[in-house]
């Protein structure tokens, strides 16, 4: 099996669940940033850097409308088809829309399995000069590429929803689940202690969750462990934090070895994230997933892929929309009493809302692979 991501494979989760997950069963080439990922028999590692030329080349490229010369000149493209040319995979398994060029070019169609992950036309659609420029490149990808992959997954059922409604592509769903955590419920706190975890980007406006915990009246507090730490929007977020006073605190990021172990010494996990792009607006983030196995509450934004998820399985409450003002009545909604009936809940679903449970959508995908690949010879 040929695992294909233009990542840092090393560092990247989801990766590392489809090294773990198919490595009992076939013999794993990676190929990716970075260096070789255990689990694994051999690795083609690619450079991520690009030379200020080929930048500028591909822009032009992809502005004029010439896709294929934009793609095949990106220096991580290249790279790798280099580097499996006569390599010989029952399986390659390209992760992102730009592997899977390089995919089809290693392997039959009937071999490639793309785990496309998030909604590509929608990752920056709040920005015009993206959509004019970028988007026409990703909907290039999808038509000509991804749509002749022998199966595809994405994270969401919405967005597997997108991808069938737009394209024809029928899309299984293997979420963003976090590893089977054998953790257990701690005592509700009073006032409730309520966490967020994450990436300090701003279009997910981590600002109104601070002002929205710190209006509140029950005496809730906010800790946040957010990555980005010296970027402009980091600083802006810890002068936040400092004008709102004790109750709202922003910690180093913590490794997330240790993660899951630091949540669950809370009450409830937030996420309220507003749809500043399309892709926001169908999202079902890993933090999620985090927040159940650490066994939370959650609190979270009217964003449908999490909805569903929390209503079925009885997890929280879901705020009546993404503004501060929002947040501040649905913290105030909360007692000692709720909470503790929704983290009972979370321990309830960690089984089943396990990447354990939830990759038996790749498996599936590569089994069909693999025997419609004996049934050929």
């Amino acid at each position: 099996m040929l695992i294909l991501s233009f990542s840092r494979i090393e560092s990247d989760a989801r990766i590392l669940k489809q090294i773990r997950l198919f490595a009992d069963d076939f013999a794993i080439t990676t190929c990716g940033y970075g260096a070789r990922p255990e689990g694994t028999v051999a690795h083609i590692e690619v450079d991520s850097a690009e030379p200020r030329l080929v930048v500028l080349l591909r822009a032009a490229f992809i502005r004029l409308h010439l896709f294929a010369l934009a793609y095949w000149i990106t220096p991580a493209v290249r790279q790798a088809k280099r580097g499996l040319r006569k390599r010989d995979f029952d399986v390659v398994l390209a992760n992102d829309l730009d592997t899977v060029g390089v995919a089809l070019t290693v392997a039959p169609q009937n071999r490639v399995h793309v785990d496309l992950h998030e909604y590509w036309p929608g990752r920056e659609d709040q920005n015009p000069a993206w959509v004019k420029v970028r988007l026409p490149y990703y909907l290039w990808q999808l038509r000509r590429k991804a749509t002749r992959a022998r199966s595809v997954t994405t994270v969401s059922s919405t967005i597997a929803a997108r991808y069938a409604d737009e394209f024809g592509i029928s899309a299984g769903v293997v979420t963003n689940a976090s590893p089977l955590r054998h953790l257990s419920p701690r005592t509700v706190s009073d006032p409730l202690r309520i966490v967020h975890s994450g990436a300090s980007l701003s279009n997910r406006r981590v600002e109104n969750i601070m002002r929205g915990v710190a209006a509140a009246s029950n005496g809730a507090t906010l800790d946040l462990y957010l990555v980005g730490e010296g970027t402009p929007y980091h600083v802006s977020l810890q002068q936040l934090a400092e004008e709102l006073g004790p109750r709202v605190t922003l910690h180093p990021p913590v490794p997330h070895s240790q993660l899951l172990g630091t949540l669950n010494t809370y009450d409830v996990g937030i996420h309220v994230l507003p749809p500043t792009n399309t892709n926001n607006s169908l999202a079902l983030p890993n933090k999620f997933f985090d927040y159940v196995q650490a066994r939370l509450a959650l609190l979270i934004g009217p964003t449908d892929s999490m909805v569903d998820l929390l209503n079925e399985f009885g997890l929280g409450i879901v705020t009546d929309g993404f503004e501060a003002e929002d947040i501040s009545r649905s913290v105030n909604a909360l007692d000692v009493e709720k909470v503790r009936n929704f983290k009972g809940r979370s321990h309830d679903a960690a089984e089943q809302l396990s990447s354990e449970r939830q990759n038996e959508g790749w498996a599936a995908a590569v089994d069909t692979i693999v025997h419609n690949g004996e049934d050929e010879q």
